[in-house]
């Protein structure tokens, strides 16, 4: 049995000219093992206190439907690649019976605030020729989360003319940014981190470049491999990144393939960059504003404490990422976004992270209506007076993997 907990945040910070702002509360949205069994309770309407609710995540609200957890058949590992490439590092033990989860995330009303296949493909690099020398940056781009569904993505940026029709990139002097949560809950993370090593080099022979800015969930298969089953400080109690990895879509045949190469790759992401007025973040959080006054700071103090290999600052560095809806209230999400542009400049914060049916609210209704369910994404969600866009389409829940380009054509 695992637990949950809730965790409030409510420091006051201070952005470049920005009066004090207090912290919208947070909700954590990642179950956490603890050491005993938890009773079925719930304190509610007291700051510090988490509800429990079993097995499922804390972010469900108080009398929110619960609905059935669906168990699945994973789908075929990818097959093993070529015989020169590189062994896997040694998989890291996984506990009998484990079940990869299916498309599952839980249900959000509209209430809530923020809160095994074998070695892994060597990247191999396709230079693409340019025909003329570029003049200044091309468009630019942005994916929103993609959790290791490979084809869908593959889909959408040959629907951009990103890519080609063999997966290689096609565009040029285009720019190209993801936002973050590549792998986990979906059936090929690896070959994912691995196509988009591939493009950010094909991007770079072009003219253009692809980039990528770290989520929660790279932080999350970090801590898995690093520190498994080490013991962290939690708000719920005794946790490990091993069982909080497999709890949270964590796929087997991901850590069996997962190289050095990808470790290293992930651990040197940006959390964060400012590109045409536009701040790209993974997460919708002011968590950020913890880590410095400039995205430079920001990055900087990011990559330092992940290179102290230390269970419990990683275990943090995760904790405070999978915050969300901060830009979510009418009254208090504008201010929670223009405190983050004061910091770090730009108009608007884009952002990955939260589903955008959940930010609409528009999941699991009790009278069984689908017609709002999360198919009806077809694009970016716009809200908080206009100065955030989310791009998580949902892709996990049977929604769309959003390849979107920016500025939006309002």
């Amino acid at each position: 049995m695992y637990g949950s907990a809730t965790v409030v945040e409510g420091s006051m910070t201070q952005g470049a000219g920005q009066g004090p702002a207090m912290r919208t509360d947070t909700l954590r949205d990642f179950r956490v093992p603890v050491t005993e069994p938890a009773p079925y309770t719930a304190s509610v309407g007291v700051p510090g206190e988490a509800p429990v609710y079993g097995e499922y995540p804390a972010y469900y609200e108080e009398g929110a439907p619960v609905p059935p957890r669906p168990v699945y058949a994973p789908e075929a590992a990818p097959p093993t690649t070529r015989p020169d490439a590189p062994a896997a590092a040694a998989p890291d033990e996984e506990p009998d019976g484990y079940t990869p989860t299916q498309r599952d995330l839980p249900v959000i009303g509209r209430g809530a605030t923020e809160g095994p296949g074998g070695p892994g493909d060597t990247v191999q690099v396709h230079y693409v020729p340019q025909d003329q020398e570029a003049t200044g940056p091309g468009p630019l781009y942005v994916v929103g989360d993609v959790h290791g569904y490979l084809d869908e993505l593959l889909t959408e940026l040959r629907a951009q003319g990103l890519i080609d029709a063999d997966g290689h990139w096609s565009a040029g002097n285009a720019r190209l940014w993801f936002l973050g949560d590549f792998t986990d809950r979906g059936p090929d993370g690896i070959g994912v981190i691995d196509l988009v090593m591939r493009l950010s080099a094909e991007a770079a022979a072009a003219g253009g470049y692809c980039k990528a800015l770290m989520g929660n969930h790279e932080l999350l298969l970090i801590g898995a491999k690093r520190f498994g089953d080490t013991p962290v400080v939690s708000g719920a109690g005794t946790a490990t990144f091993q069982a909080a990895w497999l709890l949270n879509g964590g796929q087997r045949t991901d850590m069996e393939r997962l190289q050095d190469v990808h470790l290293q790759w992930m651990s040197r992401l940006d959390a964060a960059t400012l590109e045409d007025g536009h701040l790209l973040l993974h997460s919708d959080t002011t968590a950020y504003l913890d880590y410095g006054n400039s995205i430079e700071d920001v990055n900087d103090t990011i990559h330092e404490l992940l290179t102290r290999n230390d269970a419990d600052i990683t275990w943090d560095l995760f904790r405070k990422f999978t915050k969300r809806f901060a830009f979510r209230d009418e009254e208090t999400g504008p201010q929670a976004v223009r405190e983050l542009l004061g910091t770090y400049g730009g108009g608007r914060v884009v952002h990955g992270h939260s589903p955008i049916p959940y930010l609409l609210g528009e999941v699991g209704t009790e009278d069984g209506d689908d017609a709002h369910g999360p198919e009806s994404v077809n694009g970016p969600h716009v809200y908080a007076d206009g100065l955030a866009i989310a791009m998580d389409g949902g892709v996990t829940m049977a929604g769309k993997l959003l390849v979107v380009q920016l500025p939006l054509s309002d």
